[in-house]
């Protein structure tokens, strides 16, 4: 078991994203206006109809799995970067998503913070965080991990 609370912002290690050989990647709508910041890691829900992102649309749940901005390795790392409407001219973001398959699996902290278990079954919440429970997508616990910057973390494959 492990508690799971990061530091700094959300990080995705793509152990094994099918999205990459599938062509199932996104950037084509931006962010919900009532999103401010925009974690790898979290997932939201690619709403064409509506023309945004956003945490409450229709379809499916998508990982965002933003390409990273640093500017200065040596001071920054992942858990730096998270795409904020803060940063951007027009304060529009375009989020860059994956389509998950079930067999799909990566490394992640951005879970909601709580005590984890080989085993645990995790879904997307409200706020797009993964947390404790079942729905429409789940994924499993397959490891008590470490992230790259030495922060704990999970490894997870989708199951449903």
């Amino acid at each position: 078991m492990a508690t799971i609370k990061r530091e700094g912002f959300g990080v995705v290690e793509p152990n094994h994203l099918s999205a990459s050989y599938t062509g199932q990647v996104f950037a084509q709508l931006p962010a919900a206006e009532s999103i401010d910041v925009l974690e790898n890691g979290m997932f939201v829900k690619y709403d064409y109809a509506k023309g945004e992102v956003n945490f409450d649309g229709d379809g499916e749940f998508m990982l965002v799995f933003n390409e990273e901005k640093l500017y200065d390795e040596r001071k920054q790392s992942h858990k730096d970067y998270a795409m904020q409407r803060a940063d951007f001219y027009d304060g529009v973001m375009v989020p860059r998503v994956f389509k998950t398959n079930v067999g799909d699996i990566m490394t992640t902290n951005t879970v909601a913070e709580a005590e984890y278990a080989v085993g645990d079954k995790l879904t997307p919440g409200s706020d797009g965080v993964l947390a404790a429970g079942d729905g429409d997508m789940v994924w499993q616990v397959a490891k008590v991990y470490t992230m790259p910057d030495g922060q704990p973390g999970l490894k997870l494959q989708r199951i449903l």
